[in-house]
């Protein structure tokens, strides 16, 4: 079994302004893979709280799979892509490019997100955009290929 980690990032989340409700989509949908959800966090939108946290879930818990959700819009506070191109080894920009495409058939402003992907050793790391509806739509384009995808980042096929 794989193990996983949601980090939503959001200042009103974190203040409890505001209730999670992203956060809670991607660990059903990770459930529904198999995976086992061993970290949830809401953390504000802050750079290296964001570096730090994914640097911990992937290093020190070892979690094969790290959703975020939340941070990667165009608003001077959204920098969830920044922190996470200062952690990821590589860019995995496929991920992106489909979950911006294909939701940018129902709403042409998926466009703007700068979600990125990538991976930090054998962690798979997702950026979602924050809303409960982009994060279904923007899962469902990739759900298929993250079982895969977390199996050759671990040595386990090709």
């Amino acid at each position: 079994m794989f193990r996983g980690g949601v980090l939503v990032v959001s200042d009103r989340g974190w203040r409890g302004e505001r209730e999670d409700e992203s956060g809670k989509i991607a660990c059903g949908y990770l459930d529904r893979l198999g995976i086992d959800v061993a970290k949830y966090a809401v953390v504000p939108d802050d750079v290296d709280v964001i570096a730090a946290t994914l640097k911990q879930w992937a290093d020190v818990e070892g979690l094969d799979v790290i959703v975020t959700s939340g941070g990667t819009g165009l608003a001077s506070r959204d920098v969830t892509p920044e922190a996470t191109l200062t952690v990821i080894d590589r860019a995995i920009p496929g991920l992106a490019e489909a979950m911006r495409m294909r939701t940018a058939e129902k709403k042409p402003e998926a466009l703007l997100s700068r979600a990125v992907a990538g991976n930090r050793g054998k962690c798979l790391i997702i950026n979602l955009p924050g809303s409960p509806a982009a994060v279904r739509e923007c899962l469902e384009v990739i759900l298929p290929v993250i079982p895969h995808a977390i199996e050759i980042l671990g040595g386990k096929g090709h």
